[in-house]
């Protein structure tokens, strides 16, 4: 940048080339090597950029950050360094205690006697000791890598002996125990469990003073021996065992050190052959101070004399400046600080380091290093008062308590600190963790790590927002995982120059292709004017030309608008931004072939689209200046203008100059661009024809090489005004819906979603939400679940089938699912809801409502109908819920989430089928009397309850939907406690009409096929009856109602409604009055046309009283008449017919229930709710009065375990 007073001007060029934002590297004074991340002071600024006979200050670099700001609009950020700081560091030799030293981190000793011993190996080949072993200075070959990697392994690392920092002296240890165990004499206590001899690090790290827990070593080999007597015999003995157990603890901790130190020179070889041989390294020609054969790992504050000099050092007041250089470890969890116990990494020479900075020492908190916290806080909140935001450097190895402290402190100071981090951990959970716990808004993520056309459209496509035609997301949802957020960088200084590892031609697809991205996005200005080398941030000593507004020759120390992609870039940043600002935040991504990318970016509020097309050329190209055979692209819309098409042109063929003072590019090409053309008027492509409905065909007849072109495309009328009547329509759903305009919409009267609803009755609604394939089926009128081939019928017809696959598929913006494949293929779904609501008449208003907006829906692009459907079915399910709610009882309506859910099971449950209908009720049962349908076929008025499914889908129609022990069990929290009072008073009433020998239906069958083979039945009956008038408003009112009875006796056929009437009260009181009398009987129709598995035994049924008990009875081995009614049907095993669990005789639910019934009923009666106090039996022809008084009751049931 050169002197600060020059900086303006330079900076200018980043101005006109459209940029918003400005990254520096640090500018504070850097270090010997002038790596710009090799801070010396942190609190200064450099001064290379003070002006000849000025000291200028960081305040005079505010003052020009200050200026970008109000008068060029543009931030900027600052690189911060947090984790090393330079060799040459002042502070560092005032307070050593900063850094990583063989003091502080003195588990780094054995580590830095290896760095040394390679250091001097180095030396001593540029002497010329080696060559004997067929090392020398200037051999750079693989034969000499072999030679390096023999001689470390065999003379120069054993010569070190690393080993004994980690091993025990054997013979004194034994001495100290021999002295103890004679002091003590023998252990008697038992044998330590689990507990082994380990080494004790010797925290210090010196040689052989490792140890062991004597203590324990005592208590496990100072035992008595049965050979020798006690004394000094007994001890040599024990002595000898503990010596063979330490030598071999050594042997283990040998093999250790020595499977580290095998690496460590795996290590250094993999190193020199790529510094020495591989294609993309350095390729040293020789070995030098400079080039040496390993990277030093520590600062050496003194000279380099010899080994044993060195080892010396580290126990003298030097060692505090023997300081641990930082640097990079390949695939290291980043969570781990490499520099601290039990890592290895200096040992294993696994770290690269970066010798010009040693790496800092925070601890874990301010108190562990007071300076080091105050001075990198001080560092930190001063650049944040200057720039905009930091980038953190080199941050997957900034401890995340340290890097919170310094945020923390810096957003004091710059509250909107934009921050951004380049993180190397290769785990997006582990860049969470950075990402949420530093607050970073941007991680760096670069295109040109792409190796081909493929892999860069997928990383536009995977930091690119939400998907075309994404789904319209509700206004309070769960929040979902996502990746964090990018700043994509076109180039970085970090990368090779594109030039070389790409082409030329490929700047400016690349650049294009990466401003289409929905993310921050970054570049090196216009790809530092198209310079043909790589612009080192370390070793790069020419400064950046300056701007001029006139025109000006490569030679010029000025460049303008002409120079490099400037142009281009201008023109795609703006375009960038206006996308972003505009709200064009979905993103498409097409590899139309093999160099040709497609990139749409759609704003969902106007549904308008820019198609980028960009002509890769990751080869320099054999013929530049043809368009070869590029399939046309189908815009789906109308192109409104070309926003832009340019191309990069090669005008001379000149040699590279090269400039000595100036980063200059190549003179010889061009970006050639037009703005804001016709689509007639374009070089690059020409309409070819009107496609299909809502299609234009573009044809590119002149795309070369390097060649982009933006279409701004809008859709046509007719698709705009549907559009703008689906979101009319759904703006009564919650979405905050507006018209082009911008201005909110509101629902046009007569088309109120949520009135329609509400008029519906929770049967009708139970149809719109839930039933079944099978009970779909039932109505006979050619539906069933609705099902996508190779995907399978959903598992409800109604919305909740929907909603079941919608609710997974939105949160993740699936669009490739099949149910989005089904939309955009044809209309058959949107159909198919909409028909099956007309034809019955509770839902036929409401399938007219959705038939509307679907019409509307088949008007749009079939790629936005996926979006839009969901909008549609989440909106029209959540009012629906509502009104649900609305209809229940007030202790649903106020209840929890959870309450709410389960309410549903009310509509999942109960509803209304053709072919499982309850029994006509009484014609003269008083209001509120049961729905009634008209059948269209008879054009008869018939009766239209509800029942209870047994369970969906297999137990939901005909005969087997209804049962009576199901329906019982479930009725009051299925009806009851939701508030569904009619629906009950029916079901309890339908069920009454069909007693029969004391018992109420198993099966319901209608009435009419009625099974009595379970004795369970009436009981839960009976207690719902009692749950009803405990519920209800005025529920013993329903004892009152009349019952008219299907068979008035036990054998007669089944009678019309009305032939027979009771109230429910004589129901009730018969139920008992056959119970206390006893009844044995044969099932109608008994053999294998209604149970193929039972014995005819099984058919006979038998119910009673037991006198001595009061507890009722029945059954017998052969049927099972309560809810376990598991019959076998094996013929191998030998268990059909023969029930998994008969209970015959008093099953204890039944003797519950039976003792509730009793005691509710006498209740009643007490209160005159109930006429009965007594139940006849006849015996021998004898009759025998019953009593059942409150207290005899309870005395008869407790004395037999009831209680």
């Amino acid at each position: 940048m050169g002197k600060l007073s020059e900086w303006e001007a330079r900076l200018q060029v980043a101005k006109e080339s459209g940029y918003n934002m400005i990254h520096f590297t640090p500018v504070q004074g850097l270090g010997k090597s002038n790596s710009a991340y090799s801070i010396k002071d942190q609190l200064k600024l450099n001064p290379v950029y003070q002006s000849k006979g000025r000291k200028e200050t960081l305040n005079d670099l505010g003052k020009i950050i200050q200026k970008m700001r109000n008068e060029w609009k543009i931030l900027s950020i600052c690189d911060i360094v947090l984790n090393h700081s330079a060799n040459e560091s002042p502070w560092l030799q005032a307070h050593p205690e900063c850094a990583y030293n063989l003091v502080n981190a003195p588990h780094l000793r054995p580590a830095y006697l290896l760095d040394r011993a390679l250091w001097h190996f180095t030396l001593e080949i540029i002497a010329g000791t080696w060559k004997a072993h067929g090392i020398t200075q200037n051999d750079i070959s693989r034969e000499q890598l072999q030679r390096v990697g023999a001689v470390l392994n065999d003379c120069v690392i054993p010569k070190l002996k690393i080993e004994e920092f980690y091993i025990l002296d054997v013979e004194k240890i034994v001495e100290e125990f021999r002295d103890k165990a004679l002091d003590q004499g023998p252990n008697l206590s038992l044998f330590p469990p689990g507990l082994n001899l380990e080494i004790v690090q010797d925290p210090q790290y010196r040689r052989l003073q490792c140890g062991i827990d004597m203590e324990l070593a005592l208590k496990l080999f100072n035992r008595e021996k049965n050979t020798v007597a006690q004394g000094e015999d007994r001890v040599v003995l024990c002595c000898a065992e503990l010596r063979t157990q330490l030598m071999l603890l050594n042997r283990r901790a040998r093999e250790v050190i020595d499977s580290h130190l095998k690496q460590a020179i795996t290590c250094i070889i993999a190193g020199l052959e790529y510094f020495w041989l591989q294609d993309g390294g350095p390729k040293w020609k020789r070995v030098t101070k400079e080039d040496s054969i390993s990277y030093q790992y520590f600062t050496h504050p003194g000279a380099d004399t010899c080994l044993a000099d060195d080892e010396a050092l580290m126990d003298s007041k030097k060692a505090a400046f023997v300081m641990a250089h930082n640097g990079w470890v390949m695939n290291d969890d980043a969570m781990k600080n490499f520099a601290e116990p039990p890592s290895m990494v200096y040992l294993r020479r696994e770290l690269i380091a970066w010798g010009d900075s040693v790496k800092l020492k925070y601890g874990q908190q301010p108190e562990d290093n007071p300076y080091l916290w105050k001075h990198m806080k001080e560092y930190v909140t001063e650049t944040a008062r200057i720039f905009h935001g930091v980038r953190l450097d080199n941050c997957h190895s900034t401890p995340i308590h340290v890097g919170e402290y310094v945020l923390d402190a810096a957003r004091k100071i710059q509250p909107d600190l934009y921050v951004v981090a380049e993180l190397f951990t290769c785990n997006e959970k582990t860049d969470n963790i950075f990402v949420n716990r530093f607050g970073i808004s941007s991680l760096i993520r670069e295109a040109m790590q792409a190796g081909d056309a493929h892999t860069l459209g997928a990383t536009v496509h995977r930091y690119g927002g939400e998907p075309v035609g994404a789904f319209i997301q509700p206004p309070a949802r769960p929040l979902t995982p996502c990746i964090a957020h990018a700043m994509l960088m076109d180039q970085t200084h970090d990368n090779p120059c594109p030039i070389k590892t790409r082409s030329v031609y490929d700047l400016l697809p690349n650049s294009a292709l990466v401003s289409m991205s929905c993310c921050a996005t970054g570049s090196t200005r216009g790809y530092d004017e198209l310079v043909p080398y790589h612009v080192d941030v370390v070793k790069e000593n020419r400064i950046f030309k300056s701007w001029s507004d006139a025109s000006v020759d490569f030679a010029c120390p000025s460049i303008g608008i002409k120079a490099g992609i400037i142009a281009g870039k201008k023109a795609l940043n703006k375009l960038h931004q206006g996308l972003g600002a505009q709200g064009y935040n979905q993103v498409y991504v097409d590899q139309v072939d093999t160099n040709i990318i497609s990139v749409t970016r759609h704003c969902y509020n106007t549904h308008k689209s820019v198609i980028l097309v960009a002509h890769t050329a990751f080869q320099m190209p054999k013929k530049a200046n043809e368009t070869g055979h590029i399939p046309p692209l189908c815009v789906p819309g109308i192109v409104d203008e070309i926003i832009l098409e340019a191309r990069l042109v090669q005008k001379a063929n000149g040699p590279v100059i090269e400039d000595k003072a100036f980063i200059a590019g190549l003179p010889d090409y061009v970006c050639e661009i037009r703005q804001h053309i016709q689509l007639k008027e374009s070089d690059m492509v020409e309409l070819s024809e009107e496609g299909e409905r809502n299609l234009q065909v573009v044809d590119f007849s002149s795309f070369t090489p390097g060649s982009v072109i933006a279409l701004k495309v809008s859709m046509n009328p007719s698709t705009t005004a549907a559009i703008l009547q689906l979101r009319t329509a759904l703006s009564q759903f919650g979405y905050r819906m507006r018209s082009y305009s911008g201005s909110r919409l509101t629902n046009k009267q007569g088309t109120d979603f949520r009135s329609i609803v509400q008029r519906m009755s929770l049967i009708d609604i139970n149809r719109v939400l839930y039933r079944c394939d099978a009970e779909e089926k039932d109505d006979g009128k050619a539906f069933g679940a609705y099902e996508i081939p190779d995907k399978g019928p959903f598992v409800y017809c109604g919305l909740q089938g929907f909603i079941s696959v919608l609710q997974d598929i939105r949160a993740t913006n699936d669009l490739g699912h099949p149910l989005c494949e089904n939309l955009r293929n044809g209309d058959w779904m949107p159909e198919y809801i909409a028909a099956r609501l007309l034809v019955h008449p509770g839902t036929k208003e409401l399938g007219k409502w959705f038939q509307q907006v679907f019409g509307f829906l088949q008007q749009i692009p079939r790629y936005l109908i996926p979006c839009y459907f969901d909008a549609i079915i989440y909106g029209a399910y959540t009012i629906i819920l509502e009104t649900i709610w609305s209809k229940m009882s007030e202790f649903v309506r106020t209840g929890s989430g959870f309450v709410k859910a389960l309410a549903l099971g009310s509509l999942q449950m109960c509803g209304q089928t053709k072919n499982a209908p309850l029994p006509a009720l009484s014609p003269n049962l008083l209001a509120p009397k049961p729905p009634c349908c008209i059948n269209a076929e008879t054009g008869r008025k018939e009766q239209a309850c509800a029942t209870l499914a047994a369970g969906l889908p297999h137990f939901s129609h005909g005969i087997m939907r209804s049962w009576g022990r199901d329906t019982f069990i479930a009725l009051p929290g299925l009806l009851l406690i939701p508030g569904r009072f009619q629906e009950a008073r029916y079901i309890i009433l339908a069920y009454a009409q069909c007693l029969r020998h004391g018992l109420i239906p198993n099966l319901l069958g209608g009435g009419t096929h009625a099974r009595f083979n379970c004795r369970d039945a009436v009981w839960w009956w009976l207690q719902c009856i009692q749950e009803y008038c405990r519920i209800v408003p005025n529920g013993h009112t329903i004892l009152k109602d009349l019952v008219s009875r299907l068979y008035p006796t036990d054998d007669s056929l089944a009678e019309e409604a009305g032939f027979c009437e009771q109230p429910l009260e004589d129901v009730i009181h018969e139920a008992l009055q056959k119970h206390y009398q006893g009844q044995q009987f044969t099932e109608r129709n008994a053999g294998h046309s209604i149970d193929e598995n039972m014995r005819w035994e099984g058919f006979e049924n038998c119910i009673g009283v037991d006198e001595t008990t009061g507890f009722v009875f029945g059954g017998n081995v052969h049927n099972c008449g309560t809810w376990m009614d598991k019959m076998g049907s094996s013929e191998v095993s030998g268990n059909r017919g023969k029930p998994a669990t008969p209970r015959d005789g008093s099953a204890v639910e039944l003797v519950g229930l039976s003792k509730s019934a009793l005691r509710w009923l006498i209740k009643m009666h007490e209160k005159g709710f109930y006429p009965y106090d007594t139940l006849n039996k006849v015996v021998d022809g004898l009759a025998n009065l019953l009593i059942l008084p409150q207290e005899k009751c309870k005395r008869c049931l407790t004395r037999n375990g009831i209680v």
